[in-house]
This record gives structure tokens, C-alpha cells and sequence, in this order.
């Protein structure tokens, strides 16, 4: 980026950003009619940052949380065929999910506007910053532009705008940056004092650009297609890119008289004259530029490239910024296993390939992965790798591709246990069960003393935050089950917090995977379980228990794959605590957090009075699949929560797949007092707002009626009891919160009348 003087240059304030700061204030000053998101780290604070803004009333953008990133991505690609301006930003693994829709989207020729906060993709997971969600990137027919730092970020969104809607262009284009490195790092930054100057900027979007909402020009959108069509769009597609080549020039100048920035497609420092040199992309190029600068001191002439658009890749930038130089390192956040080289490697070896008097040595090094800090002594290794291959003349013994910064394979010595393995014998739960004339179940729970004697599955050692209530549900949950164990836990806060790698708090078989993916994964799992025995290869006596645990939003994104797992009927348990958020990703809203409550994307002010629609039944919809066994417990009532465990493990066993849902205790983000978890969950109880009950064999019974037992209480007597409600009780509220407690009391209603009917 080089400062110019503008002709009209608009007034601009001083201040210091990270690239997540920048990144919503530049959508807020764009004013995109819509943003389709799901929570993500790193990219989530972007979100949270709008959403905030949005009720003080700074922007107009409708925020539409979807249930995963996939949902999301068809939000934005619904609201980009209306011919509106649309945003999104993600990360990582959730990018991946939403991978399937965005040929779609560069397709069909939709503009819009992605962020893409890069972030190691799992597994295993890790949540620091890596390119290994970019390169998927690169190959979906977006544009995309790299900000290297965060008055890029702020830049290139409001450019990618007038890129993306240029008619020679009408491309979808993806702003990507360096998760946590940009994202999460202050620097000093500018940006316009009156958003109406971005607005006038851009201007309206073009006109003549189909969309679906003009009823007298009804249009075909996605049609099927057959050869020679499809070949003909995917060409067209092709030169739409290579128009970006030629218009980008002319916004980016178009800019810098507004702003006084100018980008080039390539940045090339100090490459005029330079013999060795560095390729890399986003904030590791400015360590290197430092590093640069000392060696040029010292007589070597250095230069670092960093391309700020990497799609279209600008070849010809590339290959005459290489024209003098003898040897260059290609540093890469990301590697394409198995092809000697990076995506970028390939891309500059391809380059220069198509120039037979360049004589430059290209070396790949793959580095950073997960985060992995880049030092300026690391910039000085590659530098003086170059140089060392510049002065041989070739490679020797150097490969010319390999890894940097990794911790040597040594021998290990066996992996020591800290705690044997537990004995079946250990496990079996004094809770005894007594099937009944009509084939129900009914579960007999011993005195508290003699259930406190088994051992725990979860060894204490775990870092959940102080008063994290979703230990005291599971060791009582597991304490209603006998035999041995195979857990899987989707990602979320009980997963993080009990197996930093190389510990592991789980004293049975533990898996792990994705949010949408856990219960058809356990699906698999217990179906070969029962062919390995029926084929001899398990002995027919081996007794195992299939636990899924589930929370912190898995049954948002991973709702279809558990109503497919229900109907496919597996003999497995799914288990969702429910904390009333995606608590893991830093509070943000779930589908199970209840109207009004405020979260990190559902926030109080002059616009906003927390989350805007009630939570989701979860239970209930569980139950429509018909599967044998439904129910919800609690923690304050650990003799309930032990027998319906062991209910669950029988019908497990014997005839299908038993889902519950237990009501946990959040307080570092319900904002309520350590201490007070157990009384919290149980005013939710006696309030009827979380109702203890169960459905089996399509009976439903209510187990605990805090009417029978002269408890109830109202909604707001729950409410006052957390920090992220009390805006609830403010007079100007009353019709939100009447209308809470009116649904409520309609579910209650419900339940009551579904207990005392036979048939429901």
C-alpha cells in the first residue's frame, strides 16, 4: 500500500483497529442490505461487532443467523439473487461446510462479500491461524484479495464492492486475512468520518444485473446444464477473471484519490534490484520486509513479494518481479500433501516456467501451521536459505521443497497412563430398572451416598471456566449408566477443556468430530460394533454403551444429521447440555437461547432488546421422530437426572436410539453469580420455562410439576437471577417479557395436556 495525495481527499479519523474491528466497520459503512452468518472463531467477532452497531442504530444490515455455516451460505446466495449487497464472514472448518455453495455462487454470477478469517482447518482441531481454509478457496471462482493488516481489511472490503458489482466482472469476491494475527491484533488505522462518503463511493448497485425479485421479468436462475453449455459458462467464468485483472487497476486508483491509500496487485518490496527474495502471503510479508531492511544494510539484496490479489493469480506481475532475481523461498501457511509444494509454489513455478530466459531457483517451505508464530529470525532463515542456493547456483543437497520449524521425530517412549482403565465391575450403577406390565421402564435410584462411591469417566483436571455446570450434569448422567463406555463429544467447551493434546481428561473411549457430524459418526461406530460381533470378530458378550454429547449449539448445526441418526433408530444415547448458547465461540446466539436473552449476537440497546424469536423445542422435535426414549433433566435434581440415565442406557440397548437434554448452569456468560448455578437451573424448572418430563414409548409423563407441589414461580423470578436478562424487567420491556412468559405458559399447557392424554 502507497500513500498518494488525492485530488478531493475525504476526511478520515485516526484511530487504533484489529482487522475484526475494521471488517464490521467497513460493513456497516457499505450498509449491505443483509449478513448470513454462524458462529466462528476467529471470524466471529466480526458478527458480534455488527451486531452491536446494529441497535444503536449505526447500520441497516439485516443480520440473519443461520443453524450452521452451510445454512448460512444459502442465506447470503438467497439474498444476492435479489439483487442485494451481501455479507458473510467465517473461518476454517466452517468454511469447509459451506464449500458446496460457493461454485454455486461464482456460478450463477452473484456478487457478494466474504470474509474469511484463515484458520487451520481440522483435524485435529485447532483453532489458531493458518491458509489451509484459503486454498480451498482458490478454487471455487471467487476473487479473492489478501489484507495483509487491518486498514487493509477496512480497504479491500469496500473495494471488493465495486469489484465484485463491475459489469465485466459480477464476481463474488472473498477479503481473507490472517486469523488472530490481523483479526485479533490493534494497529493504527484510518478510516472516513461520514459513511454516507463510502456510500456515494460505491453508489447504487448497477442496474441491468438480473435478479428474482421483478416479477414482469421472471428469470431462470441456476438452470441444469449439459455439454457444450456448461463448458461455455465455466469460459465465460474464465474471462470474467481476467477482466479483474484489467478493472482492479482502475478502482484501486479510483480509491486512493478518495482515501489517499493506493494498492497494487502485487506488492513488490524492494524488488527493483533484488537477487533473493521471499513469496509470502498476508502478515508474515511485514516481519519480512523488516528483516529485509537489515539485510539490505548488509549489502544483500533483498525483497519480499506479497500478492494482494491472489485470484486471478496476476502471472505476469509475478513473472517479471522474478526476472532478475536467482533464487526465491516460497513460504506457505498451508501445504497440498503429497504434491512437493504449496499452492502458491505451484502457481509461481507455473509463472516462470512460461519464461525460458528466468533462471530463478524456486525453494517451497511450509510454515506457521496452527498459528505457529513467524519471528523475524524465521524471515532471516529463508532469506539466507536464499542466498545460500543463490551463491551455489543450485539446489545440492537442499530440497527443494520441505517443512519449517518442526520439532524433530525422535523415538517416544510408551504412553503412560495417569489413571488405569476402569473395570466394568467399577462401573455398575446401584440404579436398577424394573420393566413394568405395559413395557415401560421404571428406574430405582439408591440413596446419594452409595451413587457418590462409583468412580468418575471424567477425571478432575479439566479447564471448563469456575462454575461451568456441564461436569456436575454429565458425572451424573454417567453415573446412571453401567458398563463400559464409548464417548464422542462434538466440538464445543466440554470437548476443548478435557483433551488439550497431549492430556486428556476422559478415562474411556473418546472421539471427536465436527458439530454437524457427531451423531451419524457414533451412528457408524455402534453399527460395526453389532457386525463385528454377529461375524465373531467381538466376543457376544461385549457390552458397550454409545454416548453422544452435544451442546454449546450441536443441535443447530448438527440438527438434520441427529433427526436422520433418530430415524435410522441406532442403539446409541445423544446427550445435549444445554448452556443457551455457543458458548464455546464466545456467547454468541443458538436456536436454544430463549427470546430476549442478550448474547453476543443478540445485544441490548436503543434498537435491540436481546434475541428477537423464542428457542427451539429441541426435545419435542426429538420425540416427532418417534425414537423410544425423550427426556430432560437438570442438575438440582441429580436423583431424577440418575434414573432417567439409566433408562436411557436400557432402551439403548434394547431397542433404539434415547436422546436428552439437560439444562446447565453458564456463568461466566449468563453473567450470574458462580455459586448460584443450581438454583438458577432450578427456578428455570419451577418458572415451567424448562420443564422436567419424559417421552416414553410415545408416553409422555411429566416428572416433576412444580404447580403439584405449590413451587411455580414466574419467568421473571428466573430472569432477575442473571446479568443477560435483567434488561427484561425494565419497565419499557413488560411487552417482552409478557410475551415470554405467555409462551411459557402455552408450552406448559401443552405438556400438561399431552401428560394426561393417553395417546400423546
Amino acid at each position: 500500500m502507497a500513500m498518494v495525495e488525492p485530488k478531493a481527499r475525504a476526511a478520515q479519523k485516526t484511530d487504533f483497529k484489529t482487522g475484526n474491528e475494521m471488517a464490521a466497520l467497513a460493513a456497516a459503512h457499505i450498509n449491505f442490505h443483509l449478513m448470513g452468518y454462524y458462529p466462528i472463531t476467529p471470524s466471529t467477532e466480526i458478527a458480534e461487532f455488527l451486531d452491536e452497531m446494529k441497535v444503536e442504530g449505526e447500520h441497516d444490515i439485516v443480520m440473519v443467523p443461520g443453524d450452521g455455516e452451510h445454512g448460512a451460505a444459502g442465506i447470503c446466495y438467497g439474498a444476492s439473487t435479489g439483487g442485494a449487497r451481501v455479507f458473510n464472514a467465517t473461518s476454517a472448518n466452517g468454511y469447509l461446510y459451506a464449500l458446496e455453495q460457493m461454485p454455486v455462487q461464482s456460478g450463477t454470477r452473484m456478487p457478494m462479500v466474504l470474509n474469511l478469517v484463515t484458520r487451520s482447518v481440522s483435524g485435529p482441531l485447532d483453532i489458531r491461524g493458518d491458509h489451509s481454509d484459503l486454498y480451498y478457496a482458490l478454487l471455487t471462482g471467487w476473487v479473492v484479495l489478501f489484507a495483509r493488516e487491518p486498514q487493509h481489511v477496512y480497504d479491500l472490503n469496500i473495494i471488493a464492492v465495486k469489484l465484485g458489482e463491475h459489469p465485466d466482472v459480477r464476481l463474488p469476491v472473498v477479503v481473507a486475512f490472517d486469523g488472530f494475527f490481523t483479526s485479533h491484533q490493534k494497529r493504527r488505522v484510518q478510516y472516513f468520518e461520514d459513511k454516507q462518503v463510502v456510500r456515494d463511493w460505491l453508489g447504487p448497485m448497477p442496474e441491468g444485473f438480473p435478479h428474482a425479485l421483478d416479477p414482469k421479468n421472471p428469470i431462470t436462475i441456476g438452470a441444469y446444464m449439459n455439454d457444450p453449455d456448461l463448458i461455455n459458462n465455466k469460459y465465460q467464468l474464465h474471462l470474467a477473471h481476467q477482466n479483474v485483472l484489467r478493472v482492479l487497476p482502475e478502482i484501486f486508483a479510483s480509491y486512493a484519490e478518495l482515501s489517499g491509500r493506493h494498492y497494487p496487485l502485487v506488492d513488490l518490496y524492494r524488488m527493483e534490484d533484488a537477487e533473493v527474495a521471499l513469496f509470502l502471503i498476508g502478515s508474515a510479508a511485514e516481519t519480512a520486509k523488516d528483516v529485509c531492511d537489515k539485510l539490505r544494510e548488509q549489502g544483500v539484496k533483498a525483497g519480499v513479494i506479497s500478492p494482494v490479489l491472489l485470484r486471478p493469480f496476476p502471472v505476469e506481475i509475478i513473472r517479471g518481479a522474478l526476472k532478475n532475481v536467482k533464487a526465491l523461498v516460497v513460504g506457505e501457511r498451508a501445504d497440498v500433501y503429497g504434491a512437493n509444494g504449496g499452492l502458491m509454489t505451484h502457481e509461481v513455478k507455473a509463472a516462470l516456467k512460461d519464461d525460458p530466459e528466468n533462471k530463478t531457483i524456486v525453494l517451497s517451505r511450509v510454515y506457521g501451521l496452527g498459528g505457529k508464530d513467524f519471528y523475524p529470525e524465521d524471515a532471516e532463515a529463508f532469506f539466507r536459505l536464499a542466498m545460500r542456493v543463490a551463491e551455489q547456483g543450485g539446489l545440492g543437497e537442499i530440497p527443494a521443497f520441505d517443512y519449517f520449524g518442526v520439532t524433530p521425530i525422535t523415538p517416544a517412549d510408551p504412553a503412560k497412563r495417569v489413571l488405569p482403565p476402569l473395570k466394568a465391575e467399577e462401573l455398575q450403577s446401584p440404579v436398577r430398572i424394573e420393566v413394568q406390565p405395559d413395557g415401560r421402564v421404571k428406574a430405582i435410584a439408591p440413596p446419594p451416598r452409595q451413587m457418590m462411591e462409583m468412580p468418575k469417566r471424567i477425571a478432575p483436571g479439566h479447564g471448563a471456566c469456575p462454575g461451568c455446570g456441564i461436569f456436575g450434569a454429565l458425572d451424573n448422567f454417567f453415573r446412571g449408566l453401567s458398563g463400559h463406555v464409548v464417548v464422542l463429544f462434538q466440538t464445543g467447551c466440554a470437548m476443548v477443556v478435557t483433551t488439550g493434546y497431549p492430556y486428556t481428561s476422559h478415562r474411556v473411549t473418546y472421539i471427536h468430530n465436527l458439530f454437524q457430524n457427531g451423531a451419524p459418526t457414533l451412528s457408524g461406530l455402534v453399527e460395526v460394533f453389532h457386525e463385528k460381533k454377529r461375524r465373531g470378530e467381538l466376543p457376544a458378550d461385549e457390552d458397550i454403551t454409545f454416548v453422544m454429547v452435544t451442546g454449546d449449539g450441536g443441535m443447530d448445526i448438527g440438527m438434520g444429521p441427529a433427526i436422520g441418526t433418530a430415524l435410522r433408530n441406532h442403539k446409541m444415547i445423544i446427550l445435549e447440555y444445554d448452556n443457551q448458547g455457543y458458548m464455546n465461540t464466545g456467547a454468541q446466539l443458538s436456536y436454544s437461547t430463549p427470546m430476549g436473552h442478550k448474547t453476543a449476537t443478540s445485544n441490548v440497546g436503543a434498537r435491540g432488546f436481546g434475541k428477537v424469536f423464542h428457542h427451539k423445542d429441541t426435545p419435542q422435535i426429538m420425540a416427532a421422530t418417534n425414537i423410544p426414549y425423550v427426556f430432560t433433566g437438570v442438575e438440582s435434581q441429580p436423583q431424577d437426572l440418575w434414573k432417567k440415565a439409566a433408562k436411557a442406557q436400557y432402551y439403548a440397548k434394547n431397542y433404539g436410539l434415547a436422546y436428552g437434554k439437560v439444562l446447565i448452569a453458564c456463568p461466566l456468560n449468563w453473567q450470574s453469580e458462580e455459586r448460584l448455578g443450581t438454583k438458577i437451573v432450578q427456578a428455570a424448572v419451577d418458572s415451567c420455562f424448562f420443564p422436567l418430563y419424559e417421552v416414553e414409548q410415545h408416553k409422555t409423563t411429566i416428572t416433576y410439576d412444580p404447580e403439584e407441589k405449590g413451587k411455580k414461580i414466574p419467568v421473571a423470578e428466573w430472569l432477575k437471577m442473571m446479568g443477560k436478562t435483567k434488561h427484561l424487567l425494565r419497565p419499557e420491556n413488560k411487552h417482552i417479557l409478557d410475551e415470554i412468559q405467555a409462551e411459557v405458559d402455552r408450552r406448559w399447557r401443552r405438556l400438561k395436556a399431552m401428560h394426561e392424554h393417553p395417546l400423546l
